[in-house]
Protein backbone atom coordinates (compact mmCIF):
# COMPACT_ATOMS: atom_id res chain seq x y z
CA UNK A 1 0.00 0.00 0.00
CA UNK A 2 1.71 3.52 -0.77
CA UNK A 3 1.99 5.95 2.00
CA UNK A 4 0.75 9.05 0.18
CA UNK A 5 -1.73 9.18 -2.73
CA UNK A 6 -2.51 12.20 -4.36
CA UNK A 7 -5.18 12.03 -6.69
CA UNK A 8 -6.48 14.46 -9.74
CA UNK A 9 -5.10 17.54 -7.23
CA UNK A 10 -5.93 20.91 -8.66
CA UNK A 11 -5.93 24.30 -7.13
CA UNK A 12 -7.07 27.54 -9.20
CA UNK A 13 -6.51 30.78 -8.35
CA UNK A 14 -9.63 32.62 -9.72
CA UNK A 15 -9.08 32.29 -13.82
CA UNK A 16 -5.61 30.83 -12.72
CA UNK A 17 -4.57 26.85 -12.43
CA UNK A 18 -1.36 26.48 -10.82
CA UNK A 19 -1.73 22.89 -10.00
CA UNK A 20 -4.01 20.80 -12.68
CA UNK A 21 -4.62 17.07 -12.03
CA UNK A 22 -1.99 16.08 -10.89
CA UNK A 23 -1.50 12.32 -9.62
CA UNK A 24 1.72 11.22 -7.44
CA UNK A 25 2.51 7.95 -5.68
CA UNK A 26 5.03 7.79 -2.57
CA UNK A 27 5.94 4.52 -1.28
CA UNK A 28 7.25 4.12 1.90
CA UNK A 29 11.29 4.99 2.42
CA UNK A 30 11.39 6.06 -0.84
CA UNK A 31 13.33 9.16 -1.98
CA UNK A 32 11.54 11.12 -4.81
CA UNK A 33 12.06 13.92 -7.16
CA UNK A 34 9.88 16.81 -7.97
CA UNK A 35 11.33 19.16 -10.41
CA UNK A 36 10.58 21.56 -13.08
CA UNK A 37 11.45 24.81 -14.76
CA UNK A 38 10.37 27.77 -12.55
CA UNK A 39 6.80 28.53 -12.05
CA UNK A 40 6.04 25.32 -12.76
CA UNK A 41 3.82 24.79 -9.87
CA UNK A 42 6.22 22.74 -7.55
CA UNK A 43 5.45 24.77 -4.14
CA UNK A 44 1.89 25.15 -4.85
CA UNK A 45 1.73 21.41 -5.00
CA UNK A 46 4.30 21.45 -1.55
CA UNK A 47 1.58 23.96 0.01
CA UNK A 48 -1.42 21.74 -1.28
CA UNK A 49 0.46 18.71 0.21
CA UNK A 50 0.84 20.49 3.57
CA UNK A 51 -2.36 21.88 4.35
CA UNK A 52 -1.18 25.61 3.46
CA UNK A 53 -4.20 25.35 0.69
CA UNK A 54 -6.91 23.96 0.17
CA UNK A 55 -7.47 22.15 -3.25
CA UNK A 56 -10.02 23.03 -5.48
CA UNK A 57 -10.30 19.39 -6.22
CA UNK A 58 -8.85 16.01 -5.90
CA UNK A 59 -7.69 14.26 -3.15
CA UNK A 60 -4.57 13.86 -0.74
CA UNK A 61 -4.63 10.21 1.16
CA UNK A 62 -2.14 9.34 3.83
CA UNK A 63 -1.90 5.35 4.73
CA UNK A 64 -0.47 4.99 8.03
CA UNK A 65 -0.93 2.57 10.46
CA UNK A 66 -3.83 0.59 8.35
CA UNK A 67 -5.61 3.73 8.72
CA UNK A 68 -6.65 5.75 5.67
CA UNK A 69 -6.74 9.64 6.21
CA UNK A 70 -7.89 12.49 3.66
CA UNK A 71 -5.79 15.32 4.39
CA UNK A 72 -7.91 18.09 2.12
CA UNK A 73 -8.74 20.65 4.37
CA UNK A 74 -6.67 19.66 7.46
CA UNK A 75 -5.11 22.97 8.91
CA UNK A 76 -1.12 22.57 8.64
CA UNK A 77 -0.97 21.74 12.19
CA UNK A 78 -3.09 18.72 11.53
CA UNK A 79 -1.31 17.58 8.58
CA UNK A 80 1.84 17.86 10.88
CA UNK A 81 0.37 15.66 13.64
CA UNK A 82 -0.28 12.84 11.25
CA UNK A 83 3.24 12.92 10.59
CA UNK A 84 3.98 15.55 7.33
CA UNK A 85 6.47 18.12 7.57
CA UNK A 86 8.24 19.97 5.40
CA UNK A 87 11.09 22.68 4.85
CA UNK A 88 10.64 26.12 2.97
CA UNK A 89 11.90 27.92 -0.23
CA UNK A 90 12.97 30.64 1.36
CA UNK A 91 13.94 29.87 5.56
CA UNK A 92 11.89 30.54 8.10
CA UNK A 93 13.59 30.08 11.03
CA UNK A 94 12.59 31.64 14.43
CA UNK A 95 15.54 34.14 14.07
CA UNK A 96 15.45 35.16 17.08
CA UNK A 97 16.01 32.38 18.75
CA UNK A 98 19.05 30.11 19.78
CA UNK A 99 19.76 27.32 17.09
CA UNK A 100 18.71 25.35 19.86
CA UNK A 101 15.32 26.68 21.13
CA UNK A 102 14.19 26.65 17.47
CA UNK A 103 14.70 22.70 17.56
CA UNK A 104 13.07 22.62 20.97
CA UNK A 105 9.71 24.76 19.35
CA UNK A 106 9.59 21.45 16.80
CA UNK A 107 9.96 18.87 19.22
CA UNK A 108 7.04 20.59 21.88
CA UNK A 109 4.44 20.06 18.84
CA UNK A 110 4.56 16.55 19.55
CA UNK A 111 5.47 16.55 23.70
CA UNK A 112 1.89 16.65 25.07
CA UNK A 113 2.77 18.02 28.74
CA UNK A 114 0.15 17.91 31.28
CA UNK A 115 -0.94 21.90 32.19
CA UNK A 116 -0.63 21.20 36.12
CA UNK A 117 2.67 19.47 35.83
CA UNK A 118 4.05 22.63 34.23
CA UNK A 119 2.58 25.08 35.82
CA UNK A 120 4.14 23.85 39.37
CA UNK A 121 7.63 22.64 37.87
CA UNK A 122 6.97 19.07 38.94
CA UNK A 123 9.83 16.73 38.53
CA UNK A 124 8.44 15.08 35.58
CA UNK A 125 8.51 17.92 33.94
CA UNK A 126 12.34 19.17 34.30
CA UNK A 127 13.11 15.51 33.46
CA UNK A 128 10.93 15.57 30.23
CA UNK A 129 12.48 19.17 29.41
CA UNK A 130 15.79 17.44 29.84
CA UNK A 131 14.98 14.46 27.84
CA UNK A 132 13.72 17.53 24.85
CA UNK A 133 17.11 19.20 25.16
CA UNK A 134 19.54 15.69 24.61
CA UNK A 135 16.82 14.69 21.82
CA UNK A 136 17.46 18.33 20.03
CA UNK A 137 21.18 17.83 20.54
CA UNK A 138 21.41 14.46 19.38
CA UNK A 139 19.49 16.00 16.07
CA UNK A 140 22.10 18.97 15.84
CA UNK A 141 25.16 16.77 15.83
CA UNK A 142 24.21 14.97 12.78
CA UNK A 143 24.43 17.92 10.52
CA UNK A 144 27.43 19.71 12.93
CA UNK A 145 25.59 22.17 14.43
CA UNK A 146 25.26 20.91 18.36
CA UNK A 147 28.38 23.54 18.81
CA UNK A 148 26.09 26.39 17.80
CA UNK A 149 23.16 25.35 19.65
CA UNK A 150 23.29 28.33 22.14
CA UNK A 151 24.30 30.85 19.04
CA UNK A 152 20.84 32.84 17.66
CA UNK A 153 19.71 31.50 14.56
CA UNK A 154 19.69 34.47 12.19
CA UNK A 155 23.71 34.57 13.33
CA UNK A 156 24.28 31.39 11.31
CA UNK A 157 25.51 30.73 8.20
CA UNK A 158 23.55 30.68 5.33
CA UNK A 159 24.38 26.95 4.49
CA UNK A 160 23.94 26.56 8.36
CA UNK A 161 20.31 27.80 8.53
CA UNK A 162 19.35 25.69 5.74
CA UNK A 163 20.51 22.64 7.83
CA UNK A 164 18.26 24.06 10.73
CA UNK A 165 15.48 23.88 8.79
CA UNK A 166 15.92 20.35 8.08
CA UNK A 167 16.54 19.60 11.55
CA UNK A 168 13.58 21.40 12.93
CA UNK A 169 11.67 19.82 10.20
CA UNK A 170 13.47 16.36 11.73
CA UNK A 171 12.23 17.30 15.11
CA UNK A 172 8.76 16.39 14.54
CA UNK A 173 9.20 13.08 13.60
CA UNK A 174 7.78 12.58 10.55
CA UNK A 175 6.70 10.12 7.86
CA UNK A 176 7.08 11.94 5.11
CA UNK A 177 9.50 14.67 4.97
CA UNK A 178 9.08 17.68 1.41
CA UNK A 179 12.21 19.43 1.33
CA UNK A 180 11.66 22.47 -0.62
CA UNK A 181 15.05 23.52 -2.30
CA UNK A 182 17.25 22.40 0.14
CA UNK A 183 20.06 23.18 -1.48
CA UNK A 184 19.06 26.89 -3.02
CA UNK A 185 22.23 29.36 -2.44
CA UNK A 186 24.88 26.40 -1.20
CA UNK A 187 28.18 26.64 -2.59
CA UNK A 188 29.53 23.46 -4.13
CA UNK A 189 31.15 22.07 -1.10
CA UNK A 190 27.57 22.51 0.96
CA UNK A 191 25.93 20.94 -1.80
CA UNK A 192 28.20 18.26 -1.83
CA UNK A 193 28.05 18.06 2.00
CA UNK A 194 24.10 18.21 1.86
CA UNK A 195 24.03 15.28 -0.70
CA UNK A 196 25.04 12.95 1.69
CA UNK A 197 22.72 14.32 4.77
CA UNK A 198 20.02 13.71 2.46
CA UNK A 199 21.24 9.91 2.40
CA UNK A 200 21.79 9.58 5.58
CA UNK A 201 18.80 10.52 7.00
CA UNK A 202 16.53 8.84 4.68
CA UNK A 203 18.16 5.82 6.02
CA UNK A 204 18.75 7.16 9.59
CA UNK A 205 14.93 8.27 9.98
CA UNK A 206 12.92 5.60 8.09
CA UNK A 207 11.92 8.59 6.08
CA UNK A 208 10.04 9.15 3.06
CA UNK A 209 11.51 12.24 1.16
CA UNK A 210 9.92 14.24 -1.64
CA UNK A 211 12.64 16.62 -3.07
CA UNK A 212 12.30 19.84 -4.84
CA UNK A 213 15.23 21.40 -6.17
CA UNK A 214 16.68 22.40 -8.81
CA UNK A 215 20.14 21.54 -8.97
CA UNK A 216 20.30 18.43 -11.17
CA UNK A 217 23.21 16.53 -9.96
CA UNK A 218 21.96 16.05 -6.78
CA UNK A 219 18.53 15.35 -7.81
CA UNK A 220 19.74 12.91 -10.03
CA UNK A 221 21.87 11.09 -7.49
CA UNK A 222 19.37 10.89 -4.82
CA UNK A 223 16.46 10.57 -5.94
CA UNK A 224 15.22 7.12 -7.07
CA UNK A 225 12.18 8.53 -9.35
CA UNK A 226 11.56 12.03 -10.60
CA UNK A 227 8.52 13.70 -11.27
CA UNK A 228 8.60 16.39 -13.56
CA UNK A 229 5.65 19.52 -14.21
CA UNK A 230 5.24 22.21 -16.13
CA UNK A 231 2.52 25.17 -15.90
CA UNK A 232 1.21 22.87 -13.05
CA UNK A 233 0.55 19.84 -15.13
CA UNK A 234 2.75 16.49 -15.13
CA UNK A 235 4.44 16.08 -17.90
CA UNK A 236 6.75 13.21 -16.84
CA UNK A 237 7.38 10.59 -14.11
CA UNK A 238 10.74 7.71 -14.44
CA UNK A 239 13.93 6.64 -12.92
CA UNK A 240 16.67 9.18 -13.32
CA UNK A 241 17.83 7.89 -16.76
CA UNK A 242 14.46 8.12 -18.00
CA UNK A 243 13.75 11.73 -17.12
CA UNK A 244 17.62 12.42 -18.57
CA UNK A 245 16.67 11.23 -21.93
CA UNK A 246 13.01 12.53 -21.58
CA UNK A 247 12.38 14.61 -24.86
CA UNK A 248 9.86 16.41 -23.28
CA UNK A 249 11.50 17.15 -20.06
CA UNK A 250 14.62 18.56 -21.85
CA UNK A 251 12.21 20.84 -24.17
CA UNK A 252 10.16 22.14 -20.72
CA UNK A 253 13.96 23.48 -19.38
CA UNK A 254 15.38 24.63 -22.56
CA UNK A 255 12.44 25.68 -24.60
CA UNK A 256 11.90 25.62 -28.14
CA UNK A 257 11.62 22.99 -30.82
CA UNK A 258 14.48 19.69 -30.21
Amino acid sequence: MSLLEVNNLTKNFGGLTAVSNVNLVLEENELVGLIGPNGAGKTTLFNLLTGVYVPSSGDVLLNKEKNEYRLNGLKPFKIAELGLSRTFQNIRLFKDLTVLENVLVAINTRVKQKTLVGLLRLPKFYHEENDMEEEALKLLAIFDLENKAETIAKNLSYGEQRRLEIVRALATQPKVLFLDEPAAGMNPQETAELTDLIKKIQKEFDLTILLIEHDMSLVMEVCERIYVLEYGQLIAEGLPAEIKSNKRVIKAYLGGEL
